[in-house]
This record gives C-alpha cells, structure tokens and sequence, in this order.
C-alpha cells in the first residue's frame, strides 16, 4: 500500500470515529488510576527525579517492569507507568507524572489495552497523536520514543491490529524528528511465529525476567543514541567493576 493510499485511509477513519473520540472525555474513568498517580506524587514530594531525567511511562509493560533502574544504571530512568491504563490516561496525567519532571528522552507503550476494550486501531492511532502532540507542545526539546506493540499469547486475537497500529505509527514518526519509532514486534516470536511461551508470566500476557531482558537489548542501543553516557561516568562504573 502506498502512503497516499495509507493516509487516505487514515483520514477516512479519523472522520468515522471522530464523534467517539468527542464523547470519550466524559465517559473515561480517569479516578482508577488516582491512587497510583497521588503514590507517585507522594514520592516527587519527598524525592523527586531529577529535571531531564529518562521517564518511562505507559500501561503495564511499564509499570511492572520493576528491574528498569537495574537494567539502566548508567541513567537516570524513572518508571511512570500505571497497568491497565489505555493512551488517554498518559495524556490525561502527564502534567502530573511527566511535564514536572522536564525529561530530554521518553519511552512510551500503550494501547494494547485500548484495543482489548473495543477500540478500533484508528481510535488508538488518533489518541497516540494526542499524547504526543501534547508532550511536544509542553517539551518541545524532548525525544519521545514509541515502543511498538508486541503480540501476547493472551491476546493473540489482537496481534493483527496491533500491527496495524505499529505501521500507523510508525508512518507518522517518519516526519517528526522529535519522535523515534522502537521495532519490538518480533521479540517475543518464535521460529512458528507465535509468542514463546517461556517469555510470559502465568497469565500469558505480560513479560516474565525473560522477557523483560529481551526488551532490555531492544532499548539499550536507543538510550546510548539519545542520551550518551558521559566518560566520567563511563569510567566510574569501570572502576567499581575492578
């Protein structure tokens, strides 16, 4: 498909759910995820990141990854994310749990969830649009990295969209230098091409240890892109490795 045919279809889809799009506002129940959010608060009162650190925020890839300071010790990472949350709720707290916080470099995944609840692919490309555009908007300095969509054994029913969203966004990305699209669509496949089992927990939707250092390898390289680690501290950590 060429990309005028592509953005066709994408506009013609924006115009078929733009009235859902309106009425979402109202309707989303954003006071789920207020005891997470005012946690995380309670922790910036006492202590906070520091400004242009590395955050990573998103649904439940991000929230229990619970090794991400261990797997980026050489940064200042700081994990925001909140499971069971769809795009809109990203959007809705980062004045509280992003903007703050003046990060140079963000990772963000979700929409899985969205698309588990009913939404349709064009619904979850638009609200990633508004997140995004939000965050520019607010940080204009700011990288913000889309951490593609990866099929689940779970929601192995959804893999076709979630690929559709990926080639979405990933289309967008190409004109926007402040974004940065991070393939993961193939990680967790095996050589049948289906989810390996031995990368999920017992709910066969989320990453075990396993599968969160495969993500690990995936982001490494585009930290050191985007934020080198200094010498000085690249020399620090060689000497305590003595």
């Amino acid at each position: 498909m060429n990309k005028f045919l592509r953005f066709t279809l994408v506009v013609s889809a924006w115009l078929a759910v733009m009235p859902g799009l309106m009425a979402e506002g109202p309707n989303h129940d954003f006071a789920r995820w207020e005891k997470e959010i005012s946690a995380y608060e309670r922790v910036d009162a006492t202590n906070a990141p520091p400004k242009g650190c590395i955050v990573f925020i998103g649904s439940s890839t991000i929230a229990r990854w619970k090794t991400l300071t261990e797997d980026f010790s050489d940064w200042p990472v700081v994990n925001r994310g909140f499971g069971g949350s769809e795009v809109v709720d990203s959007t809705h707290f980062a004045p509280r749990v992003l903007f703050p916080y003046q990060p140079g470099l963000i990772f963000f995944r979700a929409g899985g969830n969205d698309l588990a609840a009913g939404k349709s692919v064009a619904q979850v490309f638009t609200n990633f649009q508004e997140f995004a555009e939000a965050v520019h908007a607010k940080l204009p300095e700011a990288k913000l990295v889309y951490i593609s969509w990866s099929p689940s054994r779970a929601r192995w029913s959804q893999h076709e969209k979630e690929k559709e969203l990926n080639q979405l966004v990933a289309d967008y990305i190409q004109s926007r230098p402040w974004l940065y699209y991070l393939e993961t669509y193939d990680l967790p496949l095996g050589a049948d091409g289906h989810p390996r089992e031995e990368l999920f927990v017992a709910d066969k939707l989320h990453f075990n240890a396993a599968g969160y250092r495969l993500l690990a390898e995936r982001v490494r390289p585009v930290l050191s892109k985007f934020a080198p680690v200094p010498e000085s501290a690249k020399r620090s950590v060689e000497e305590k490795s003595k």
